[in-house]
């Protein structure tokens, strides 16, 4: 028996997300990934832009895939888990280096070609379909496997490697939401008969591990959005909404409290066309009907300065920039360069958190001080997180009961987090490792 898992990204850290699973003499590649922060700061922007893979690995922006090489006419399918640039946003410069097909979900696959379009670039690599759960048979000794979970944005899936020693669970990322307010609840029973039929190994989201509690589910971020939205008198005064663009159920309470507030709804941003329209492609939602959509940069602060201050209580905008991005709208916004005015009393609702680098909370340092100096109302963290906190972790292995653990998506603290519960539950077999290591997994 030969199965080895190579920690190429994401194992120290959030981001560059990437794991070659190497059975026999076949390999799978889960997620491809960029370290955003990185990426944002060579680049300026969170666009894909047409660098070269030597320039982005240089900087730490795109996964090292030297350390695979010699693996690398064996891969047989590079397999995201999601449409989160952390784990697609990397496919544009790297996947032409394998002789594989990309296989993800239909909103995957959207927002990937919707990337490369925007970037103008082509990758070689065919890209095929496998909706939550259903089974691909990639060879004649490895089958995948979509799993539906919940998580951040649409169509997640948990990905099963079926193999004559076991299933490889490989889960980055996911929560387990009973109540979601978009998409399916996660698929228990197929886990729960997953562990029954034995799992080998799991590749397990350590990003919250540390943290004591169940994650609370999208509905309860949906109760706190209309706590500010339809609590809060905004009589005379515009509202911008700031949130993941990825984020498809947030989006779609935003726009159910936007048409209760009689606002006419604008989502201000080029990532925020991009995925909406993904989502619309994919028979997901349909926002156009309620939304007006400004996407391009120059087209923005034309939009805006047709607002008449007569009418500003009229309007509800959703842009981009909830991390303080300096080129992303609420910025410019906020630094006048927009061409609009914010006024005393408007309101500024931050629907996430501050992702926890130093370049972010410097970032949104920067664009609270801006946006404190014209006086408006700032609603800071109202977000629940699509990250697995420590009982959904526990839960997740009481479910699957893996021979091994491989704690992932996270850096030290966060890993070590996770391999500490898989203790505490008496798994002897927890393999903590590092980018550019190697493990062998012993049935």
């Amino acid at each position: 028996m030969v199965v080895q898992i190579f920690a190429v990204g994401g194992y120290s850290e959030i981001g560059r997300n990437m794991t070659a699973i190497k059975v026999d003499d076949e390999v799978v590649i889960c997620d491809m990934g960029i370290h955003l922060e990185n990426y944002i700061r060579y680049t300026e922007d969170e666009d894909i832009s047409r660098l070269t893979k030597e320039e982005l690995t240089e900087q730490n922006a795109i996964p090292d895939i030297s350390v695979i090489e010699g693996w690398r006419d064996k891969v047989k399918a590079i397999i995201p888990t999601h449409a989160h640039l952390d784990h697609i946003g990397a496919i544009p410069f790297l996947s032409d280096e394998f002789n594989a097909p990309i296989i993800c979900t239909p909103f995957s696959a959207a927002v990937v070609n919707a990337i490369l379009k925007d970037a103008r670039m082509r990758i070689k690599n065919k890209i095929l379909v496998l909706n939550p759960n259903s089974t691909y048979k990639l060879s004649e000794n490895i089958t995948i496997e979509f799993i539906n979970i919940t998580h951040s944005t649409p169509q997640t899936v948990m990905i099963a490697i079926h193999t004559k020693y076991g299933a490889i669970i490989y889960a980055n990322d996911f929560k387990l939401d009973m109540e979601p307010t978009l998409g399916k609840k996660p698929d228990f029973a197929r886990l729960k008969k997953l562990g029954d039929s034995g799992v080998l190994a799991l590749i397990v989201d350590s990003t919250y591990a540390y943290d004591e509690r169940k994650m609370p589910s999208e509905s309860v971020a949906k109760q706190m959005l209309k706590d500010v939205l339809l609590g809060t008198d905004a009589t005379g005064k515009i509202i911008f909404v700031t949130t993941f663009s990825s984020h498809l159920a947030r989006l779609k309470s935003i726009i159910e409290f936007g048409k209760k507030l009689n606002r006419k709804i604008i989502f201000a941003g080029r990532s925020l066309a991009k995925y909406v329209k993904a989502g619309e492609e994919t028979a997901i939602i349909n926002f156009s009907k309620d939304v007006e959509m400004v996407s391009f940069g120059n087209k923005i602060p034309n939009r805006l300065r047709k607002i008449a201050d007569s009418a500003r209580g009229k309007y509800l905008i959703v842009v981009t920039g909830h991390q303080g991005e300096p080129k992303a709208v609420l910025s410019r916004i906020a630094s006048g360069s927009m061409g609009f005015k914010l006024k005393p009393g408007d309101h500024v609702v931050f629907s996430c958190t501050t992702i926890p680098t130093e370049t972010n909370r410097q970032n949104r340092r920067v664009l609270e001080d801006m946006l404190r100096k014209h006086k408006v109302r700032i609603f800071k963290d109202i977000h629940v997180s699509g990250h697995a906190a420590r009982e959904d972790l526990r839960d997740l292995f009481n479910m699957v009961r893996p021979k091994n653990i491989i704690p992932a998506h996270g850096d030290l603290r966060m890993t070590t987090a996770l391999k500490d519960l898989a203790e505490e539950m008496d798994y002897k077999n927890v393999y903590q490792i590092k980018e550019g290591e190697c493990i062998t997994i012993q049935k």
